[in-house]
């Protein structure tokens, strides 16, 4: 029997969980599945409710739950041994200021330099620091958050990667790449929702080089159902993929729009439950 909370996905059997925490009537269906499909946007608790009751679980979110947040994925980057911009994260803005005073920061201390908040996506939240007056800047945005609640942050090697970044979006076994351009040089991150552009043609032979980058960590790591996003270092000698970051909620129209992929989505659940069949 293949159950989903899933409601572009039907199953032998729904169940929607949509604005309410699963309860102990969902508890038994799980139970019972050979597989769960669940949404895109899970919780933590759905997520949990499925995974230890149910053996096949799509999409896989071990790592998404267990690495919260960008500096979680750092930390995911390090246990898989992949490239990535040297990182340093801070709990809130005075134990940065401490680290500043004492020398044990050596990324803030080399400029530019990218001030990134735990939170947020398509390049929201990010930050070229190119200067002290920046960087008290940066802080002072930090403070105000802290006031909220919200704390957390990172500060970041600057990679020249010639204004632009290559998304690369897991799809089940199927794997998409295009650029994301910004055509201002001057601008802090690459993100179509801060006006960049898309161009799916340009460097096939690193969009390839990526790809492969991508599904080798994602053998490894279980992952799929994401969107990375790569860095390629500018007028490098040897061409490495630089892991970023990794987006559990990504943006569609470099796919297609949002009817191509569910369109993908579904065909690669069914291949999914497909190979399940084939393993039992």
């Amino acid at each position: 029997m293949i159950l989903s909370f899933h409601p572009c996905f039907t199953g032998d059997r729904q169940i929607f969980c949509a604005g309410r925490a699963p309860d102990d009537n969902d508890l038994a269906a799980p139970r019972a599945a050979d597989a769960v499909v669940l949404p895109q946007g899970c919780s933590p608790a759905l997520y949990s409710l499925a995974r230890e009751n149910c053996r096949h679980v799509f999409p896989n979110y071990d790592l998404r739950f267990a690495y919260p947040g960008k500096s979680g994925q750092v930390r995911l980057f390090r246990r898989f041994g992949v490239p990535h911009p040297e990182t340093e994260a801070y709990a809130d803005a005075d134990e940065f200021a401490a680290a500043l005073g004492d020398g044990s920061s050596a990324v803030g201390r080399t400029y530019p330099f990218v001030f990134k908040f735990d939170w947020g996506g398509e390049g929201r939240n990010v930050l070229r620091i190119r200067s002290p007056e920046a960087l008290a800047s940066a802080l002072k945005t930090a403070r105000r958050y802290e006031r909220t609640g919200q704390k957390g942050f990172l500060v970041q090697e600057y990679v020249p990667s010639g204004n632009r970044v290559l998304r690369v979006t897991v799809v089940g076994e199927r794997i998409i790449t295009y650029w994301r351009v910004m055509p201002d040089a001057a601008a802090d991150a690459a993100g179509l929702a801060m006006g960049g552009r898309i161009d799916a043609s340009a460097d096939p032979e690193l969009q390839d080089l990526s790809a492969e980058a991508v599904r080798e960590f994602c053998r490894a790591s279980g992952i799929n159902l994401a969107g990375f996003d790569i860095l390629l270092r500018e007028a490098a000698e040897r061409c490495l993929p630089i892991f970023l970051e990794i987006n559990y909620f990504f943006g569609r129209r470099g796919l297609g729009g949002s009817q191509a992929y569910y369109r993908m989505l579904i065909t690669e659940i069914e291949r999914w439950i497909g190979s399940l069949d084939r393993r039992s």
